[in-house]
């Protein structure tokens, strides 16, 4: 049973090693921390705490350093997160505060959440399954070129550039694009392509050629609305934390570059008290990540979609530093997009 004065021994084992780099020993506990006995009896406490499989020691005659175990015990026992300075919450507001689209926005959200942790950060796009269409655009570039705008609910905006075989013109296009809001607005994803694919009827037959190419660009639309992806920024700061992992960081990098990997981890993890989800070491093996940790937390969209999004790095990192970047972005975030409603 560990006591708890061998349970801030590891706090501060945890905390030394995260700030150095370099196992702790009993006597720089004595000498940096206030626990009032001597350097035997902290002796004693990390004797038990490496019997407890929290700390190894790296080599013979070391100090200890923490083993998964240990960081999740230590994470576990956070009772407060450090709260974010006045100064990174107003860069979060700022910085987001500037986007002009859900793909803006989220662009910007991990290259700040990267920037405030020094991780590996990850952002994953709206689960879109309720999402439903808002509007759609039809703007005239040329007289056989145009540009359909598929905008949903969750904020998301798609582009595409269609070329037809006849000229269209203004009064044509306007009707074109009032049967297409008229018919597919507020419909879901997958009833909006259905409808569309079938458009081309409500129209003389000299006009289906146009009409089936502009309905089948916004079909393949309504499709990527649908998918699944993430955005990632910050996989520089894995190569300079580098001497945190065994070997070659490389397989870490192939493992972050499959998205269907890191959504699937988003996926199974669970937030703790904090609104925060941590998986650690091994807990992520089966992921191909095994040597770090993986920190998330939930984000709303305007039409309702939920999401994640977190940072990624080596075990030795601040987590309570960390986790108090990542609640606080995803919490910042469901408001900004929630304003979009």
């Amino acid at each position: 049973m560990v006591s708890d004065r061998s349970l801030e021994v590891l706090r501060v084992i945890v905390q030394d090693y995260v700030a150095s780099r370099e196992p702790v020993g009993s006597r720089s506990i004595v000498e940096r921390h206030a626990f009032g006995v001597s350097a035997a009896t902290i002796r004693n406490d990390m004797a038990l705490l490496e019997d407890e499989e929290l700390i190894v020691a790296p080599h013979t005659s070391s100090g200890r350093v923490p083993t998964d175990k240990g960081y999740r015990v230590f994470v576990d026992q956070l009772a407060d997160l450090r709260p974010l300075s006045g100064a990174q919450r107003q860069a979060i507001e700022t910085f987001l505060g500037k986007s002009v689209d859900l793909d803006d926005v989220l662009a910007r959200t991990v290259r700040l959440l990267s920037q405030l942790t020094h991780q590996v950060a990850l952002v994953q796009y709206p689960t879109l399954t309720r999402s439903r269409v808002r509007h759609i655009e039809i703007v005239p570039l040329a007289p056989t070129r145009v540009m359909t705008v598929f905008i949903t609910d969750t904020g998301r905006v798609e582009q595409r550039i269609v070329d037809v075989p006849t000229e269209i013109d203004a009064d044509f296009l306007a009707e074109l694009r009032a049967r297409i809001n008229a018919a597919v607005g507020g419909l879901g994803l997958v009833e909006a392509a259905a409808t569309l694919a079938t458009l081309y009827a409500q129209f003389p037959a000299d006009r289906h050629p146009v009409v089936s190419l502009i309905a089948a660009s916004l079909v393949e639309q309504s499709a990527e609305n649908r998918h699944d992806r993430l955005l990632m920024a910050g996989a520089a700061n894995l190569v300079r934390t580098e001497e945190d992992f065994n070997g070659s960081i490389y397989p870490v990098l192939e493992a972050i570059e499959e998205q269907v990997t890191l959504l699937k981890l988003f996926g199974e993890v669970e937030g703790d008290r904090h609104g925060v989800a941590v998986t650690i070491g091994r807990e992520n093996a089966e992921f191909g990540l095994g040597e770090t940790s993986v920190l998330s937390s939930g984000y709303t969209s305007s039409g309702g979609g939920v999401a994640r999004l977190g940072v990624l790095g080596p075990t030795r990192m601040d987590y309570s530093n960390n986790m108090a970047a990542v609640r606080a972005v995803a919490r910042y975030l469901t408001r900004l997009l929630g304003e979009g409603n």
